[in-house]
């Protein structure tokens, strides 16, 4: 996520800037790329007028700079069409030297918005030039979202930036076939919010236009598991076997493992009397999917739940290969872990 703790926000970040507060450097950083290129693409864009970029834009790549003083050089240049210059470097993870960057921003140029994209990790923290940096402007961390728990919050989060209402299912389907990595879940529902005449984005909606199976998906499954549906779920666990491409089993079973984990909690939860609001919070999950572990509580309990994280768990281990010479037929792997957990082996 965008570091919170001890550093500036994305929102934050965005917030000033939309407010035309500009800082006159920015060091945007860290592991997940998107938010570096919002915020880059967002200075690009609006802190300059079309006409004056040809003349008061520079891009320049990490890559290229033999020498930092090359962006100094940039950066000291007075705009000339008007009020503010731009200087971006991408790909600042690649530039080698910093150390006479710090004499620049002792004392930066007013009408010059320095803007560093440093992906994939960090610039050393105890650098004189990333100190100064956070004193003079804004050295912003962004990290990846790491638990479905946070893309399924981001969804949601965006699709109500856009006015746009979303099902927990559908939210649930797009967390489970797109994983944390941010670019690609915003390219595929960036689709969703251009839609015309759809305020609501329904299962059918992410089936239709992002390619999703309504009916065949890892959320359907747990669905089957939870309510006892025997022939549902070995229907899905085949098509799984026969499309590997796009549900390797290594991918499925952890979505599997966390259910039957996070039913675990729900056992001791409701022994210990907690209403449903609070386990949805202590499960971070949607309240409406409460439901689900309500149901799932009634096939399998706290002894039997624990025996099946087990059997998951081996079922792991032998979808890689270990100890096991059925390892590349996933749908044998699936229909025995299906037949030990329903039959309560």
């Amino acid at each position: 996520m965008a570091k919170k703790e001890g550093g500036i926000s994305f929102i934050e970040v965005m917030t000033a800037l939309k407010k035309g507060q500009y800082a006159p450097i920015y060091l945007l950083e860290g592991d997940e790329p998107y938010y570096i290129d919002v915020i880059s693409k967002y200075i690009e864009d609006n802190v300059i007028d079309d006409a004056a970029k040809d003349f008061d834009l520079t891009v320049l790549y990490g890559a290229d700079i033999q020498q930092i003083d090359m962006v100094i050089n940039a950066a000291q240049r007075f705009p000339m069409m008007g009020d503010k210059s731009v200087v971006i470097v991408k790909e600042a993870q690649n530039i080698k030297n910093w150390t006479n960057l710090t004499y620049y921003i002792q004392q930066p140029q007013q009408t010059t918005i320095l803007v560093f994209c440093y992906k994939y990790g960090t610039l050393n923290g105890n650098l004189k030039v990333v100190k100064e940096i956070k004193e003079k402007g804004v050295v912003f961390e962004s990290q990846p979202l790491r638990y479905d728990y946070e893309v399924t919050r981001w969804i949601t989060q965006f699709m109500n930036e856009h006015k746009l209402e979303i099902e927990p299912k559908a939210t649930e389907m797009l967390t489970n076939y797109l994983g944390t990595n941010l670019t690609k879940i915003a390219t595929e529902i960036e689709k969703l919010t251009q839609l015309n005449g759809i305020t609501k984005i329904t299962p059918e909606v992410v089936e239709k236009y992002v390619g999703i199976s309504k009916d065949y998906n890892v959320f359907e499954l747990l669905n089957a598991l939870a309510y006892y549906d025997v022939l549902k779920a070995n229907r899905i666990v085949y098509y799984f076997a026969n499309n590997p491409k796009d549900h390797p089993i290594q991918k499925e079973l952890p979505s599997i493992y966390n259910f039957f984990a996070n039913l675990m909690i729900y056992h001791y939860l409701i022994f210990g009397n907690y209403g449903e609001r609070d386990i949805a919070t202590t499960l971070k999950i949607n309240p409406y999917f409460v439901k689900d572990y309500a149901s799932a509580a009634k096939y399998y309990n706290a002894l039997q739940t624990m025996k099946i994280i087990g059997y998951i768990r081996e079922a792991d281990v032998r979808s890689r290969g270990v100890g096991d010479t059925n390892a590349s037929d996933s749908l044998h792997i699936y229909q025995e872990l299906i037949y030990k957990i329903m039959h309560k082996i």
